[in-house]
């Protein structure tokens, strides 16, 4: 096994090589390493930093979506559990964004309580991505909807830490209350 150290620092990296060049949706078009990097940290904070798993698939939670990462590279370059996690956190591109984000409200209450997490920490930083100061029209469309979604989804989610089930209420009320 990788010292956890290590282990979280390749994690970094490959998910910084795979998703370079890519923008994140929300905060001016800022590199998308941005947001896996808050996810990885949100989750160091929720455990500690007692799960260095946990953070790796963090940093990784987006790479089979959104790449040509494979499960068996994660499994074979990190763990298998940290393979694991990032494919309970990928959605199947080939469907309708509105199927996806269905199965994400149905398959929630189902998964492993450290997939609940990283999806929890995922919608945090995607709530927060969303809020501008004197928003237009579309962006306080999109995050009323964004933010409406997240929280049936989260509601199947919570229970496994407190904290970060009290920062994702946190995101909630920032965002409503930028409206």
């Amino acid at each position: 096994m990788i010292p956890p150290v290590r282990l979280i620092s390749e994690a970094a990296e490959l998910a910084a090589r795979r998703h370079n060049g890519m923008a994140r949706k929300g905060r001016g078009n800022e590199p998308y390493i941005n947001h896996l990097a808050e996810v990885a940290n949100l989750l160091a904070t929720a455990t500690d930093g007692t799960d260095a798993e946990l953070v790796a698939a963090g940093w990784l939670h987006d790479a089979i979506e959104d790449t040509k990462t494979t499960r068996e590279e994660l499994a074979q370059k990190f763990s298998e559990r940290v393979a694991s996690l990032v494919v309970e956190c990928t959605d199947d591109m080939s469907l309708p964004k509105a199927e996806r984000r269905r199965l994400q409200i149905v398959d929630a209450p189902k998964k492993s309580p450290g997939a609940k997490l990283i999806k929890i920490a995922d919608k945090v930083s995607n709530i927060g991505a969303r809020i501008h100061s004197d928003p237009s029209a579309a962006e306080r469309d999109d995050l009323v909807d964004y933010t409406n979604w997240a929280e049936q989804v989260v509601a199947g989610c919570r229970g496994g830490n407190q904290w970060l089930d009290k920062t994702f209420d946190d995101a909630v009320r920032t965002a409503r209350a930028s409206l």
